[in-house]
This record gives C-alpha cells, sequence and structure tokens, in this order.
C-alpha cells in the first residue's frame, strides 16, 4: 500500500562488534532516504564498512529542539527517515525518544527495528534474575543526586540495570560498598567488543578489581534482585553460622562467580585466601541456580 508520508525506523546498530547488525537494518538503511545519526561521524564509520551511500543529517541533544520539526516535515513530505544512535537502540537514553514522541503525535509510521541494547546484553551476561527488572539509564553526576538514586537502589528488590562513565566509576562502587555492601553485582565492560569484561562480585570486591584495574570503555551496571538471602539486615553477620563450604555455595547460588566468592569469603572470615581456595576446589566455577 503506498503512503503518502514516510515512515520512521528506529533502527538499532551494534553496540561494538559489527557483525551484530541485522540483515533488515542493513537494508533499512540502505533504502532510508535520510538516515537521523546522534554522531554522524562514528554513523559513517558504521555505513562505509558495509558500502551504504545514505545521506547523514545530525540529530543529538544539543540540536533536537531545532531537528524535530525538520524531520516531521520531511517525514509528511514522504521521505523514509532511518534514526540511529551512538550504538545499540535508539530513543534509550538517547534524543531518540523526543523524535519518536513527536512523530506519534503527528500520526505517523513509527517502525521500530530491533537488533542489539546494552541494556538487555548486559542483564542477559549478569546472571541474575530476569523476570523483573529496572532500567535506571545514567546515575546521576551530583554527589546529592547520586547518592539519593543509589539510596533507592539499594532499596529496589528488581534486578537493576545502569550506566555510568569510566571515571566516576570508582567513586559509584564506594557509595554502593556504603549502601548495600552484600548486594551482588555485576560490572560489565565493552560488551562485544575486543577488551569485553564481566566482572561479578559485592561492591567491595568490585572497587578492588577496578582499583587495580584502571576503568577504561563503556561500563553497564547491574545489581541482582534482592532477597533475604543476598542482602542480610547486619552485613557484618554475613554467612554467620555457616561453614566455609557453605557459605562459598550460598554466594554461588546468589550470582558471584567462584573468585569473587572466594575473595568475599576469606574477607568476611578474616582468613587466608588460600584457605578458602582449598574449600572451594569442588565447588563449580560459573554461578549456581536453584531449580
Amino acid at each position: 500500500m503506498t503512503q503518502s508520508c514516510g515512515e520512521l525506523f528506529i533502527c538499532a546498530t551494534p553496540i561494538g562488534n559489527l557483525e551484530d547488525i541485522t540483515l533488515r537494518a542493513l537494508r533499512v538503511l540502505r533504502e532510508a532516504d535520510l538516515i537521523a545519526a546522534e554522531d554522524t561521524r562514528r554513523t559513517r564509520q558504521l555505513l562505509t564498512h558495509f558500502d551504504i551511500h545514505t545521506p547523514l543529517l545530525s540529530y543529538h541533544q544539543h540540536n533536537a529542539a531545532g531537528r524535530i520539526p525538520e524531520l516531521i516535515r520531511r517525514l509528511k513530505s514522504g521521505e523514509s527517515i532511518a534514526v540511529v544512535s551512538d550504538a545499540g537502540t535508539p530513543g534509550i537514553s538517547d534524543p531518540g525518544q523526543e523524535l519518536i514522541q513527536a512523530a506519534i503525535q503527528e500520526g505517523l509510521p513509527v517502525v521500530p527495528v530491533p537488533g542489539p541494547s546494552a541494556v538487555i546484553t548486559a542483564l542477559v551476561a549478569a546472571g541474575f534474575d530476569t523476570s523483573a527488572f529496572v532500567f535506571g539509564g545514567f546515575i546521576p553526576r551530583g554527589r546529592r543526586e547520586k547518592r539519593e538514586a543509589m539510596e533507592r537502589v539499594a532499596r529496589e528488590p528488581r534486578t537493576t540495570v545502569l550506566y555510568e562513565a569510566p571515571h566516576r566509576l570508582r567513586d559509584t562502587l564506594r557509595l554502593c560498598a556504603e549502601l548495600m555492601p552484600q548486594r551482588p553485582m555485576a560490572v560489565c565492560r565493552e560488551m562485544t567488543k575486543v577488551h569485553e569484561e564481566i566482572v561479578r562480585g559485592n561492591p567491595a570486591f568490585l572497587l578492588e578489581h577496578f582499583e587495580e584495574n584502571n576503568p577504561r570503555g563503556e561500563f553497564v551496571l547491574v545489581f541482582s534482585a534482592v532477597d533475604e538471602s543476598s542482602i542480610p539486615a547486619d552485613a557484618e553477620g554475613a554467612g554467620e553460622g555457616l561453614t566455609i563450604e557453605e557459605r562459598l555455595a550460598e554466594l554461588l547460588e546468589q550470582g558471584y562467580d567462584k573468585k569473587a566468592a572466594i575473595k568475599t569469603v576469606a574477607r568476611e572470615r578474616g582468613v587466608p585466601r588460600r584457605e578458602v581456595y582449598d574449600a572451594a576446589i569442588d565447588l563449580p566455577a560459573s554461578p549456581m541456580r536453584k531449580p
């Protein structure tokens, strides 16, 4: 059916590995009359790699107010437009959302072209409960706003996903260690890229890791769902009454990897890591899950 107006395609692009782009996304990017890109330099690299020559127009948070009327006008005139973000799915923590809302208000067709998403990639890789989760976007920069946001995370019972910048990561982990010391977390770095890294453990363990390893790249933080076993009311009494083997098994069930569990138990018990390591030899390396 021929339409008098154009379509707005919400086109997901790779978050790192170019092989993750879909065949449909490539077709849409080739056939669109225009690509509205958050970063035209980055998008041009993607287009060049796949030999796509569709015209580009910058569309980002600093020019969105002026660009939206122009893009809506072009859609109404019959042009098809693909909107892309720096990476991943547009409309998540970027100005694509405003354009989508404007198109909907004008009655214009909005077509999602699904694909990579840093939120979902980190969520499933973390290994925590995915039956319900919360995405909180970027952690606020201001000290007071940041503390308030992390206090909400500490009270949130569902698995929570947040974005953080590398130069603020350590400060955030220090705050997490203060507010939720026993909360299992996963720090996902450079997802799908050459230096992809997923580190799991409680905030103190993660802070120690990134004090020894300078944070670089793009980070997604995943906080486990809350239950009585994962976040005791008295963090100092964690694992009280359990043998070392039982405490290790408990941490593995909560989502810790074996290395993080050994380090945590050694710190809790005040014993050498070698002693805990010897007790962990017969335990699985990956997190255990209750049936």
